[in-house]
């Protein structure tokens, strides 16, 4: 939900489509830097999630932040971002934050898994007081984007000082872009099997529940609707119906107007399929 007015009118536009979950931007995502919360809005945003028809607000990082680069003042920038987003949702009191790992952007992905394992170590030295985790991203696998394999996401929780800052966020357009086939309910256990033996399901804080417009594999990622993409809305009905997931938070990131009809609609159908009865 857009945070456009303060982070407590995203609540409230959650609020108004009967949203349960809510995910946020705690600054301008296109942004490197931004402004913390004042204590007033802080105030507000309290009062809104205490009304209890919200269960869980999450945040996501800005799209700049860049773990993966080689040493440039672009990953300096990004480490200092994630620090700042890290104190903001401090503030708010927002459990994680949903994190891209990063691109290695010709590094090689060896290298840039040591990257993000070190930017991660110093924003968690930096916030050592802080509880807010990171939620690694999987990805599409777009570019040289690292995450495309759940290998390289247990590669950073094995390789960081305090794995336990970390969590995971699973997102079914790039599980599907990546090349999981996660619209047939085998492939949808072969890519969590992958998750429990090499992470742990404990580490699972959210789900992304988006169609993919690309096709298996493609590699490119390009959210659609429910059923109006490639894995299409048989192929969430063994997603939503998981009962190992019944008590995870899960978000729509699918194209949306100022109205919010198309996020009314996609929440309909994913309730619809996962109704047992």
């Amino acid at each position: 939900m857009s945070t456009v007015g303060g982070v407590s009118k995203a609540l409230q536009r959650g609020r108004s489509i009967a949203c349960e979950v809510v995910q946020i931007f705690v600054k301008n995502n296109m942004q490197w830097f931004g402004k913390p919360p004042s204590s007033e809005e802080v105030l507000r945003f309290n009062a809104e999630l205490g009304a209890g028809d919200i269960s869980c607000v999450f945040g996501h990082t800005g799209y700049l932040i860049n773990l993966g680069a080689p040493p440039s003042e672009n990953r300096a920038r990004s480490i200092r971002s994630l620090i700042e987003e890290i104190q903001y949702a401090s503030a708010l009191n927002i459990p994680f934050l949903v994190l891209h790992p990063g691109a290695h952007l010709g590094g090689g992905e060896t290298e840039g898994l040591k990257q993000i394992v070190r930017g991660l170590d110093e924003v968690f030295a930096e916030t050592c007081s802080a509880r807010v985790r990171i939620a690694l991203e999987n990805t599409a696998g777009q570019g040289t984007c690292l995450g495309a394999q759940i290998s390289h996401l247990a590669a950073i929780f094995d390789g960081v000082k305090h794995p336990a800052r970390l969590g995971v966020c699973l997102d079914t357009a790039h599980f599907f872009a990546a090349g999981y086939n996660i619209r047939q309910p085998a492939g949808w256990d072969k890519a969590i099997g992958e998750v429990e033996s090499m992470i742990g399901l404990n580490q699972i804080l959210a789900f992304h529940l988006n169609d993919s417009k690309t096709d298996l594999g493609s590699r490119v990622d390009r959210h659609a609707h429910i059923g109006a993409g490639k894995i299409g809305a048989e192929g969430f009905r063994h997603i939503v119906r998981d009962a190992r997931f019944k008590g995870h938070p899960g978000c729509l990131e699918t194209p949306k107007s100022q109205d919010l009809h198309e996020d009314v609609e996609n929440l309909a159908r994913l309730r619809k399929l996962a109704q047992t009865k």
